[in-house]
């Protein structure tokens, strides 16, 4: 079977026969533990999965879980390859795939962030409303057919950010709202760059997320976005940034509020809401 996506299908479809999921998750760093809380009707290694790629950072575990959250059918892909990783902005391109063949409607992604608004501390999260994309690459390069010229107003769908703030109130969550930038990483921003985003409009930045969103709309997906905001960016705190700060505070401050969040949506979700 020379078609990575549909060998992904077949083997998840022996794992999990019958299963049909209708939320796909994409979990970013230090927000794993949600997975565990999944009722699980298979897990499967992206090792295991064809063409899956296999993560290489902190916080991102590599597997496939599908089962039920808040009573709603989900796929979640516990962890992600990014760009910087392998050098391709395609990286994720067969498991967002695997998620709509598999029968996902939406795809829900979540990220660690630094803020570029003094009033949008670390531990804050961030509904996404739009993005910009700093990097100059697509996961489309390369895509055979007229349809890889997505149209990308509203990628983040109106009604899906609409029930989210609604989730985050019933949650007692405050949710900010802002467009994301999306730099090539794996070095942090220097603070010329970060003060350029800013006048460009960003409110977040971060090293993920653009490229599976356009994915997904690619393949007819509604999308949304939650940022957990673990640092100010660059020139704006005192506080050197790395890779561990970001993983602190995403478990221990953001998690919480993403996972709240996230249990209050699905569960209108399985209600039939949307």
């Amino acid at each position: 079977m020379n078609d990575p996506v549909q060998a992904s299908v077949a083997l998840v479809q022996r794992h999990a026969p019958g299963f049909v999921p209708r939320v796909g998750l994409v979990l970013g760093t230090g927000l794993g533990g949600i997975a565990d809380e999944v009722s699980p009707a298979a897990t499967l290694p992206y090792g295991e999965l064809p063409g899956f790629p296999v993560p290489s950072v902190g916080g991102h575990a590599g597997r496939l879980v599908l089962g039920h959250l808040a009573g709603t059918p989900v796929a979640l892909l516990h962890g992600r390859a990014h760009y910087y990783e392998h050098g391709r902005a395609d990286v994720m391109k067969v498991p967002v795939r695997t998620l709509a063949r598999l029968g996902c409607e939406m795809l829900l992604l979540t990220n660690a962030a630094g803020s570029l608004r003094p009033q949008m501390a670390p531990g804050s999260t961030m509904l996404v409303t739009d993005h910009i994309n700093f990097t100059g690459v697509s996961p489309l390069f390369g895509e055979a057919g007229d349809n890889r010229f997505v149209d990308m107003v509203d990628a983040y769908d109106p009604a899906l950010r609409r029930r989210l703030l609604e989730a985050a109130a019933a949650s007692n969550v405050t949710l900010h709202e802002g467009v994301y930038i999306w730099f090539a990483g794996p070095s942090f921003e220097t603070p010329a760059e970060i003060r350029a985003a800013a006048r460009l409009g960003a409110d977040a930045v971060g090293m993920s997320t653009v490229p599976e969103v356009v994915l997904a709309r690619h393949a007819k997906m509604k999308v949304a976005a939650l940022s957990v905001i673990t640092n100010f960016a660059a020139g704006m705190g005192s506080e050197p940034l790395s890779h561990l700060e970001t993983l602190r505070v995403a478990a221990r401050q953001g998690a919480e509020d993403i996972r709240r969040v996230l249990h209050a949506f699905l569960a209108d979700s399985s209600s039939g809401a949307g």
